[in-house]
């Protein structure tokens, strides 16, 4: 690093610091500049508070573990606005269709720079009364950032390879809204600016949103007006149940009645990754020192030259932590003008294009970790014990079974492969936890013992990862939602993995004797 990017670190660092250390250590970022976010800088001027405040309702963190929501103050809650009634609209907000609307934002010049603006919506929303307006107008405003994160210095262009990403604008109630983006060029000659074409749903399935926007593509490369009948048509069509197919019938000229079929992967949970990305960018040692950082819910920030790159990463490490959730700070990509988020002392995964490597300035008790094709070193910062989080003898399992992926030929063999790794590491952890809640009396909520659960680990290693990890947040909610079920037979992917692994261990003591 040369000495000036330093010294400008340097520099910003104490004003910085001096800023997030009004907050609690504890505390989880739930918007920028709401209630209890931190004020922007004053050096920044009125225009970066204004954009601060136009998303703060919109800022992508996961909520908060179940038993805080109740201290939290209400913030600026933006429930989707009603579209054709009630009945209708509870359909779109419970994801039974596919998507709220479609925007195309573009870049309009304003002196010497761009701004990202709306320039087309549908469905139109009319009808609604000034709060929902309100709050339609910040979600609007939340996503031009999210489109062209990079700021307003653009320049116009002859060429541009079409990228399709996405982010996640999270409600202070927890609720979440999937942002899918792509971001081409417009039809035209000579240079011209891009533009991007966002879809707004509750749905999380990437792949399938994917095909969607290449159907928009091909499209828009006719007319634009072939665009909207198309979508019309989808946004009638309901969402499929996972394994199931939905086909949509759509009219191009000279080419008659085409029928799209969009199917939804078996694996629902999984319908949102890739992680063919992943692999691409870290070797499967990497993986697993990211991995060790996020399963204790450390600071991670990756950085890449594309956006696409960005968001299909940090959805895939996401996934790895299953059946957990990350409960903190989320933003696949984080736009210029929030970039002031990295100095946040609470765990946070971030997503930043290369170029702005240089606003990081913080990087104590920080994973950086370098995407892209001509880095020099994976990891720019570290805290140095990352090889050692995790038990060795299950590190060295994991990794055994990770090269099971260079014989998956699609998509859903990879995703089994690599989430199944992952998966039985929590297997072999912290499987054993449902032994542990304990019922005074039918119908009462269960305790876990805590101590109990981790003392009956008969390895060293283990224990000491569990001690650790079961302080983390998104343990605690999964336990918490444990002890809110009754006794009795769990559903879900990961029990059956458990019993499976329980049933695997008696075979073979039975074959032992």
């Amino acid at each position: 690093m040369s000495n000036g990017v330093a010294g400008r670190r340097k520099g910003r660092l104490a004003e910085h610091r001096n800023r997030w250390s009004e907050q609690p250590r504890g505390a989880l970022i739930s918007d920028v500049s709401g209630k209890h976010g931190p004020s922007p800088p004053a050096e920044d001027g009125a225009s970066r508070q204004g954009a601060l405040k136009r998303v703060s309702a919109m800022f992508s963190s996961f909520r908060k573990g179940k038993k805080d929501r109740s201290k939290e103050p209400e913030l600026l809650e933006a429930p989707g606005p009603p579209l054709e009634g009630p009945s209708r609209q509870q359909r779109y907000v419970s994801g039974e269709y596919f998507f709220e609307y479609l925007v195309v934002v573009s870049l309009k010049k304003s002196g010497s720079s761009y701004e990202p603006q709306i320039s087309y919506q549908f469905p139109k929303r009319d009808g609604m009364v000034r709060s929902q307006k309100e709050d339609e107008e910040k979600t609007l405003k939340a996503i031009t950032l999210f489109c062209f994160p990079e700021g307003i210095n653009w320049a116009p262009l002859t060429e541009y390879p079409s990228e399709t990403f996405s982010f996640v604008l999270t409600e202070i109630d927890g609720s979440r809204r999937n942002g899918y983006c792509r971001r081409l060029l417009p039809s035209g000659k000579g240079a011209r600016p891009p533009e991007a074409y966002c879809i707004i749903s509750r749905v999380a399935c990437f792949g399938l949103f994917s095909k969607i926007f290449d159907e928009v593509e091909k499209r828009r490369q006719i007319s634009m007006a072939m665009i909207y009948p198309f979508m019309q048509k989808l946004r009638e069509s309901p969402f499929p149940a996972p394994g199931n197919t939905v086909e949509v019938k759509s009219f191009i000229p000279e080419s008659g009645t085409e029928i799209i079929r969009l199917t939804r992967p078996l694996d629902s949970w999984l319908e949102h990754v890739t992680f063919s990305t992943l692999f691409q960018c870290l070797s499967e040692a990497e993986v697993l020192l990211v991995f060790s950082a996020a399963v204790l819910e450390r600071r991670i920030v990756f950085m890449a030259n594309e956006l696409s790159t960005l968001s299909q990463v940090l959805h895939a490490v996401a996934a790895l932590l299953y059946p957990f959730t990350w409960q903190h700070t989320f933003i696949s990509i984080v736009p210029q003008i929030l970039i002031d988020v990295v100095m946040a002392p609470t765990p946070y995964l971030l997503g930043v294009k290369k170029s702005q490597v240089d606003d990081i300035m913080d990087t104590t008790d920080l994973l950086l970790v370098d995407l892209s094709e001509d880095k020099k070193d994976t990891f720019m910062f570290s805290i140095g014990d990352e090889k050692s989080i995790l038990p060795p003898k299950i590190q060295a399992e994991i990794l055994e079974s990770l090269k099971g992926r260079k014989q998956a030929s699609t998509v859903e063999e990879l995703n089994h492969v690599v989430s199944e790794a992952f998966l039985q590491f929590f297997v072999k952890t912290v499987g054993h936890y449902a032994s542990y809640i304990k019922y005074s009396r039918p119908g009462e909520r269960g305790v876990f013992e805590k101590r109990s659960f981790y003392k009956a680990i008969e390895s060293k290693s283990t224990r000491h990862f569990v001690k650790k990890f079961i302080q983390t947040q998104m343990f605690d909610l999964f336990i918490q939602e444990v002890e809110q079920q009754q006794p009795g037979p769990q559903q879900g992917v990961f029990h059956t993995k458990i019993l499976e692994y329980h049933e695997k261990r008696k075979r073979e003591k039975a074959k032992k004797h």
